[in-house]
């Protein structure tokens, strides 16, 4: 026995070494609290993009042991200075995760206090903030009090949700599958695509709808198409609309898909990731007529809140379709089972272990409020037309006027292929990295794509957006002789 505690306690002093004290957790702070805010201070000041490969030598884990002032000079070195800087109001490419400060905070109190928001038998309080952040974006977007919701890891994991609901509620399985149609957007996300893979519909018919002149639905279309399914003995079953496409920002005509889902008895979905929030801004509340009318929502708070990359979030009317697929019990989880008025977080989502991301919504809004989330809304979209006009200013073609904060642009070359021209031109953008935009392809076109939602976006990050641009539009020019 003595030998055993003998044991136990040379073990106890090594692992020990994973609970620092009070004065060694001064000094880790002291140091991570200095790096955090020389990184926030100078961020303005770095590319936004910085081709380079990171050292993986310098990154291998290894036995031995580093100073976290070390580790902290390699995580700047290798991290932080390369590739896209998403924390970076330069960040035009993709929709960026703002990563405002008071959040970062509330993920460091998650971490930290470890509580477990899957159950509310073992963190009451942390499944009602995870629940009440859901009533708060209830109360905006006209679903009922009694709609299942739930934070998720993105937009991926919230629309998969979403549609495993819309499966169960239809009973699209066995040979049914086959049979069963879903409309949608080519403009809709893949991760619509994606999902339907992984929820066994593969197999589907994905009806790809045909669009107007702004990329939106056409519903005349769309009611066309519905019928003539039926008429073919087929078994249409769910639409899918978009608040705020991926590539040109287009809110599709929500209403009339509504009332047309309604009709004919079929799920209406809404991707809502990117845009959803837009619905706050006075001026841009009419686009969002008819969201209420969805069957089931998803939205991002890591894009249109401005958190950091993390948290999405899905709403669902009908609790019974989303509880066949996610609700489950097991003889060790006998003491969570008794009844109460919170809904599980666990029951109504794949995840089981799940990270408490209620609290980097809750505190940035408790301390914050609404009125600043609002007023960057407006400002977003003030810049994109600020920045539109700019362009136009240089001799750019644009897109059609977007109604939110993505758009698209190009350089028509009369004397060179003009995808060729503008491909070579985002060469250089990204080589010169001041401001980070992105590229797609509309209708075969090569076109240069931004997308303004940074928290740190402001006027002059659009002015030397415009500066880069004429920059490289000259190396452009120079490199074709044209």
């Amino acid at each position: 026995m003595k030998e055993l505690i003998r044991k136990i306690e040379v073990l106890e002093k090594v692992s020990q070494e994973l609970e620092p004290t009070f004065e060694e957790r001064k000094k880790l702070n002291k140091q991570v609290i200095e790096f955090a805010n020389q990184f926030m201070e100078n961020l303005d000041s770095y590319p936004a993009y910085v081709k380079g490969e990171p050292s993986i030598e310098k990154l291998t884990i290894k036995p031995d042991k580093k100073d976290l002032k070390e580790l902290l000079a390699d995580f700047n070195s290798e991290v932080i200075l390369k590739g896209i800087k998403p924390a970076s109001g330069k960040h035009l490419g993709y929709v960026p995760g703002g990563g405002i400060y008071t959040a970062a905070l509330a993920d460091f109190l998650a971490s930290v206090t470890n509580e477990y928001a899957g159950m509310y038998y073992a963190s009451p309080g942390a499944v009602a903030i995870e629940n009440e952040t859901l009533n708060w974006m209830k109360s905006i977007f006209g679903f009922p009090k009694d709609a299942i919701g739930n934070l998720t890891s993105g937009g991926s994991i919230a629309n998969l949700i979403a549609l495993t609901a819309a499966r169960d509620k239809h009973q699209i399985k066995n040979e049914k599958i086959t049979k069963s149609v879903l409309y949608l957007s080519p403009q809709a996300h893949h991760c619509i695509h994606k999902a339907l893979r992984i929820i066994g519909l593969e197999d589907v018919k994905v009806q790809l709808l045909e669009l107007d002149a702004f990329y939106k639905i056409d519903t005349v279309k769309l009611a066309k198409k519905i019928k003539e399914d039926i008429t073919n003995g087929l078994n249409p079953f769910m639409i899918i609309a978009s608040a705020g496409t991926t590539d040109t920002g287009a809110i599709d005509p929500l209403e009339e898909i509504g009332e047309i889902a309604k009709n004919h008895n079929l799920w209406y979905h809404i991707d809502a990731a990117y845009g959803g929030f837009f619905m706050l801004a006075e001026n841009k509340k009419h686009l969002f007529k008819g969201i209420e009318m969805a069957d089931s929502l998803v939205v991002d708070p890591h894009k249109g809140l401005f958190l950091p990359y993390g948290i999405g979030a899905v709403l669902i009317k009908d609790k019974e379709a989303v509880f066949h697929s996610h609700h489950y019990t097991a003889d060790y989880m006998q003491d969570a089972n008794e009844a109460n008025m919170q809904i599980n977080p666990s029951d109504v989502s794949p995840e089981l272990t799940k990270h408490f991301r209620g609290l980097r919504l809750w505190l940035p809004l408790q301390i914050h409020g609404i009125e600043p989330f609002i007023a960057s809304f407006n400002e977003k979209l003030l810049l994109t037309t600020y920045f539109r006009d700019q362009l136009k200013e240089l001799g750019f073609e644009l897109g059609p006027e977007p109604d939110l904060t993505i758009s698209y642009f190009w350089y028509a070359s009369t004397e060179i292929d003009e995808n060729k021209f503008n491909e070579k031109l985002v060469e250089f953008i990204h080589t010169n990295g001041d401001v980070f935009l992105s590229t797609t392809k509309i209708k075969g076109k090569f076109v240069i794509r931004m997308a303004i939602l940074s928290i740190r976006t402001k006027k002059a990050t659009i002015d030397t957006a415009i500066r880069m641009i004429e920059k490289c539009l000259m190396q452009t020019k120079l490199y074709f002789k044209y």
